[in-house]
């Protein structure tokens, strides 16, 4: 690692960023260092405007993208570099309004049932009857759970916890769920593959994002 990326990630865990948005930040000045073929301190604010240009007219990135990657640049050259470039304070990506495609009841039953390992359809059914978002759904713990106040203690982005209604339904799969591993932590512990057959070994850690999302998918 060099030392300017290693001082861009302490800027960043110094503002309290989470550890994906650190990633997230760090892989947009890494791509704009590979198109240049230049270290990023090197890069020109001409160069800048034309690589915004490029993702915008070439790339055609979609708006949600293009900020993220907009926000990463711009921590790097405001915050890490000290620069203060007009630029970075012009460039806005374009707006989009498109309406959200909402599946019906009945469609989203018939993708859950098509989830094959127990955790992921717990964890998936958790999440769409509480309204989480999916980290917060795979790092769920057992102590998160509160039966006496039918909530559940979510621990949210940028370390802004809340309560959300934890539905009768929803109570009972989370028990039945984990009295089938007993973790005493988590209620979504990583299983491990055996051949043709899945077991959580003890002290396993939570589920990842991506091992759910990849379910999802399958399912869909």
């Amino acid at each position: 690692m060099t030392p300017l990326r290693q001082r861009m990630i302490e800027d960043l865990q110094l503002r309290g960023y989470s550890a994906r948005t650190q990633e997230a930040y760090v892989h947009a000045v890494r791509q704009l260092a590979a198109h240049f073929h230049l270290s990023p301190d090197r890069i020109t604010e001409d160069q800048l405007r034309q690589y915004f240009l490029h993702l915008t007219n070439v790339k055609k990135f979609a708006a949600a993208s293009f900020t993220i990657v907009l926000c990463g640049i711009k921590f790097f050259f405001v915050r890490t570099l000290q620069r203060d470039w007009k630029l970075l304070d012009l460039v806005r990506p374009r707006r989009e309004k498109k309406l959200p495609v909402v599946l019906s009841r009945a469609e989203v039953h018939r993708i859950l049932d098509r989830v094959r390992l127990p955790v992921y359809r717990a964890c998936l059914i958790t999440l769409y009857a509480c309204g989480l978002r999916l980290l917060e759904g795979a790092r769920l713990q057992v102590a998160d759970v509160d039966s006496s106040r039918m909530l559940l203690h979510i621990h949210g982005k940028a370390g802004k916890d809340r309560y959300v209604p934890l539905p009768v339904k929803t109570l009972d799969i989370l028990r039945n769920h984990w009295r089938t591993h007993r973790s005493p932590q988590w209620l979504f512990p990583a299983p491990v593959r055996r051949g043709t057959r899945y077991f959580v070994p003890p002290g396993a850690g939570p589920i990842s994002d991506s091992s759910l999302q990849s379910a999802f998918r399958r399912a869909l």
